[in-house]
Formats: structure tokens, C-alpha cells, sequence
């Protein structure tokens, strides 16, 4: 019989607000993620496991909706970027305070730009044992327009990739929100 190694099993898992306006909180599919990673890997085995989050914050070509850009100053792209970290800070939060409720160790840190090519550098840069990402179950029509992170990093990443699809019942009218 192998020897059980005492280094706790690290899992690495991106996770990414919502996009549904009005919704500020985890996405569908992260939340369904980690839901499945605790229920089927974890399970009451908390000391056995380290869950490393990480959300990549897209910079935002649509932050000056609301503004005239003409009018912008150094001061709105500061604001800007404040709330971006101030939301992606309360979205680690979430993940973590679920963790110490299940006693749980983890880490969570955010990175900024593009979330495909990120996720494989930190995947290289931490070296996880698995990396768990989830995955809104778009056809293969919406794919093309909207691209997928998960089917990139699945391909990508130095290590095992689990793709979990959010659940029917869970999906908004317009699929490609989560």
C-alpha cells in the first residue's frame, strides 16, 4: 500500500463575479464549482485539502458608460480601480469565510487581465495538484462568440483541470450570463 503523503491535496480555483447586473456576488458557475469540489473532493476530509482562489478582475472597457470621458481625470480612474479591487476583494471574501465554515485552509489572491492566459500562469507559478474551474455549459453556437475560459485552461494548464458545469435549473435567460 502507498505511503499517504502529509502535504495537503491543493486545489486551485478560479472563480469570477457574476455578470447579471444588480448581482454582486460570486458567479453561478463558481459557486456550483465549489459547491461540487467540497461536496465530492473535500468531503470531511477539510485538514487533507488547501483551496487556493484566484479571480482574475478583466480590465473594464466599459467603465466610463456612465461618465463622459471627455471629462475624466486621474481621480476617476483611481475610483475606478478602487471599486474593481473593493469587488473583488468582497468576491474572495465570500469563498473564504465558506472555507473557515467548513474548516477548510485556503488562500485567495486577484490578478488583473486577461483570465485565460492568467489562470495557466499562476497554475505554473503555485503548481497545484488540480485546478477546478466552472463552466456556464454554452452550445457550441455561443462558444464561438463568447469563447470559454474553462475549455481553454482544460487544454492549457500544467496540471489536472475538473470542469464543472453549473446546473440547468440554475442558468439565467440569457445563457451566457452567469
Amino acid at each position: 500500500m502507498a505511503s499517504q503523503s502529509s502535504e495537503p491535496t491543493r486545489i486551485m480555483m478560479a472563480v469570477n463575479e457574476s455578470s447579471i447586473k444588480g448581482y454582486p456576488h460570486a458567479s453561478i458557475s463558481s459557486r456550483t464549482a465549489f459547491e461540487w469540489t467540497v461536496a465530492k473532493l473535500v468531503r470531511s476530509n477539510a485538514a487533507g485539502f488547501r483551496l487556493l482562489f484566484l479571480h482574475v478582475q478583466v480590465p473594464d472597457e466599459d467603465a466610463f458608460e456612465d461618465m463622459d470621458s471627455i471629462y475624466a481625470s486621474p481621480e476617476d480612474f483611481h475610483n475606478m480601480n478602487e471599486k474593481d479591487r473593493i469587488r473583488g476583494l468582497h468576491l474572495l471574501e465570500y469563498f473564504v469565510k465558506l472555507c473557515h465554515q467548513y474548516e477548510i485552509p485556503c488562500e485567495a489572491w486577484i490578478k488583473k487581465g486577461d483570465p485565460k492566459e492568467l489562470i495557466c500562469s499562476e497554475v505554473k507559478r503555485v503548481k497545484p495538484d488540480l485546478l477546478v474551474v466552472g463552466s456556464r455549459g454554452l452550445g457550441p453556437f455561443q462558444r464561438v462568440f463568447v469563447g470559454t475560459v474553462s475549455e481553454f485552461c482544460a487544454k492549457h494548464a500544467d496540471c489536472p483541470v475538473i470542469t464543472i458545469k453549473r446546473k440547468p435549473a440554475d442558468a439565467p435567460p440569457d445563457p451566457v450570463d452567469d
